[in-house]
């Protein structure tokens, strides 16, 4: 009988570097421009990129150096996982986190990065860099697919 994998027998802290790097399954919604109404404090994803995310493949171009480039950059941790309310409900950070199972098109369980993208978790082809996006414009991007893939468009033909 094999042995139960390493993001099930262990906690978020207990991780090897390399097995916690492992678990990123490459969605690049931690990456998306997050905005805050001030007033309410709700938050907002859009579909605006960091500077440094390649859309096409969604892989920093820069990512051992990326705090150097983009200051705010937030280095996910375990103790970050678990106070943050803006991981997405897929991220497997959080899922493991909270005790639950890896999706099916995990790479780690599918064996396969790009099910990540074909199943639709990702940013890939959905997103823009936030470069020459003024701030008064980020609301224009604003999102409704971050916790999931994009919702089916159901449009009606105009006679």
């Amino acid at each position: 009988m094999p042995a139960e994998p390493f993001w099930k027998t262990k906690k978020l802290h207990e991780m090897t570097p390399s097995e916690w790097e492992s678990l990123c399954d490459g969605c690049a919604k931690c990456c998306l421009v997050k905005l805050e109404d001030e007033g309410s404090g709700d938050l907002y994803f859009t579909s605006l990129h960091c500077k440094l995310l390649e859309g096409h493949t969604c892989q920093c171009r820069d990512y051992p150096n990326r705090k150097k480039y983009v200051p705010v950059c937030v280095k996910l941790t375990p103790e970050i996982v678990s106070t943050v309310d803006w991981l997405p409900q897929s991220c497997a950070y959080r899922l493991v986190h909270e005790g639950k199972d890896l999706h099916p098109w995990h790479h780690l369980i599918s064996g396969d990065r790009e099910a990540v993208h074909r199943e639709g978790f990702s940013c890939r082809g959905k997103t823009r860099t936030e470069e020459g996006v003024d701030d008064e414009d980020a609301f224009d991007y604003v999102i409704d697919w971050f916790h999931g893939p994009p919702k089916p468009r159901h449009l009606r033909r105009r006679k």
